[in-house]
């Protein structure tokens, strides 16, 4: 009788082949699964192959681009041309003519250069060139101080500062204390050149080196007006929680300056290089550039520190005389830096460069996006990683603060015109300017409230209600004008009969 053979499947021998093959299989896979892994977390870790080296006299971009290809290329991408319904905010928009656009304007700045040219902002590779060509500048005479925040000016100023005879070199790292000497006396020695002769001596846009140590690629901030600044700000008693290494030095030694590239975390630096440029500032002749925190980052806060300071000559602060009334008036520059710290972003510990320039993986990398720009033109990126709403939804919440808030501002702006042109008839009627002080000191709070959310690059978005807030009292300061111009009138004709 022949003995049959039970099939192959069912031999003990061949499962355990089996078992063996798909064990070894495993392994394999296991074993290459881990080499890939182990590949991709070492091409992150290494987020740049140093070609050249670099110090604190690389200025040109375009040798940090040999070792940072990616941000570099997103910085040359700034270049390009977009648009969002307001503007937005870094790298957008071509360069409109707001007095086109907008015939309150004028008006509000009659006499002052705003009149003779104001535009939209563009992307941060045109900031030197629209600097240059503006008529403001090119039909106005303006010091060497408008560079602050429109060219790099790390280099030129340590160059400057070192004619100026501060110690040291110019190989030493920006942090030592002879660096720094040198950096302020040629923010001070540039600052006081015409603007013809200053600009020759810069070549780029801010650039890398404003807001990156060569070294280290580590953040910082460069720009004197922001270093005296916020230490003014640190200084204050206002409260800051958005920014708590302020509220811990102020708990500390306070023989010593508060040091931003010491004393700040990284993520606070995320926004403090932006406010080296984004924030209200005075950068006229009559003294040297500053920025007005020393109360505070609030609206009325920075009004009060103008109103508080007295220029050389012993004047009061203003901007300009207003040509058709006589008011000495406020021009706020582009206080974002401010509103955010108003706003719940702020609060929540979101950095500008969180939304303006955010994360964005090319292969095993995360970089930060360096093509700043409006975070409208990037929802994807910029707000749905903390805001789970499809992107249209997102777009429409944004453009509907922006749209409550710039129907607000066309109001404000009408109230203080109203105002305008009541007091240019009640000069005209023969009312000296001596009986109009009161009223001017309301137009001043007016405009410059007014001008503070115009010139603003968010159109309400970074904090709106406090936007709404400022808003409000625009209008009700320049009504108030207006009524008190009525009474003055009512008084005349009394005194008259």
């Amino acid at each position: 009788m022949t003995e049959t053979k039970p099939p192959l499947f069912n031999r003990p021998a061949f499962r355990l082949g089996l078992i063996a093959a798909a064990a070894a299989a495993g392994t394999i896979l296991v074993l290459l699964l881990n080499a890939s892994i182990s590949k991709h977390k070492a091409e992150a870790s290494k987020t740049s192959v140093r070609v050249v080296e670099m110090d604190e006299t690389s200025v040109d971009p375009a040798i940090w681009g040999k070792n940072f290809p990616r941000q570099y290329d997103g910085y040359l991408r700034t270049i390009e041309r977009s648009g969002t319904k307001y503007g937005g905010g870094g790298s957008e928009t071509l360069a409109i003519s707001k007095l086109t656009e907008d015939p309150h304007l004028p008006v509000i700045f009659d006499g002052y250069a705003f009149a003779l040219d104001y535009r939209q902002r563009r992307g941060h590779a045109f900031m030197l060139d629209d600097q240059r060509a503006t008529k403001r500048v090119t039909e106005r005479p303006q010091p060497g101080a408008c560079l602050h925040c429109h060219a790099s000016t790390t280099v030129p100023y340590r160059e400057a500062g070192l004619k100026a005879g501060a110690p040291g070199t110019l190989a030493e790292p920006l942090d030592s204390a002879n660096a720094q000497a040198q950096l302020q006396a040629g923010f001070q020695a540039i600052g006081k050149l015409p603007y013809a002769e200053a600009t020759k001596l810069v070549k780029h846009p801010v650039a890398c080196i404003d807001c990156h140590d060569p070294k280290t690629m580590a953040l910082r901030v460069t720009k004197p007006g922001f270093i005296n600044g916020i230490d003014a700000l640190a200084r204050s008693s206002e409260p800051v929680p958005h920014l708590p290494s302020i509220e811990t030095w102020r708990k500390g030694d306070r023989s010593r300056n508060y040091d931003a590239n010491r004393d700040a975390s990284r993520q606070e630096l995320r926004s403090m290089v932006c406010g080296q440029c984004h924030v209200e500032y005075y950068c006229g002749p009559k003294t040297t550039l500053f920025f007005p925190w020393n109360k505070g980052l609030k609206v009325e806060q920075i009004e009060a520190t103008y109103s508080e300071y007295k220029f050389p000559d012993g004047h009061r602060f203003f901007d300009w005389k207003h040509k058709r009334t006589g008011a000495e008036v406020l021009k706020a520059q582009h206080p974002e830096f401010e509103m955010w710290s108003q706003g719940v972003h702020a609060r929540s510990g979101v950095a500008c460069a969180d939304c303006h320039m955010p994360y964005v993986r090319e292969g095993a990398l995360k970089i930060s996006d360096h093509q700043v720009r409006s975070p409208l033109l990037n929802i994807s990126r910029a707000c749905q990683t903390c805001h789970r709403f499809p992107e249209g939804e997102l777009k429409a919440r944004v453009e509907a603060i922006q749209d409550k808030t710039h129907t607000l501002m066309l109001r404000a702006e009408d109230a203080v015109v109203a105002l305008i042109n009541d007091l240019e008839k009640a000069k005209n009627d023969g009312i000296p300017e001596t009986a109009l002080g009161d009223i001017f000191e309301l137009q001043r709070k007016a405009q410059w409230r007014t001008d503070f959310v115009n010139a603003e690059n968010s159109m309400g978005f970074h904090a709106p209600q406090e936007v709404a807030r400022i808003l409000g009292e625009a209008i009700d300061f320049a009504r108030q004008g207006q009524l008190a111009l009525r009474d003055l009138r009512d008084k005349t004709k009394t005194a008259k009969k």
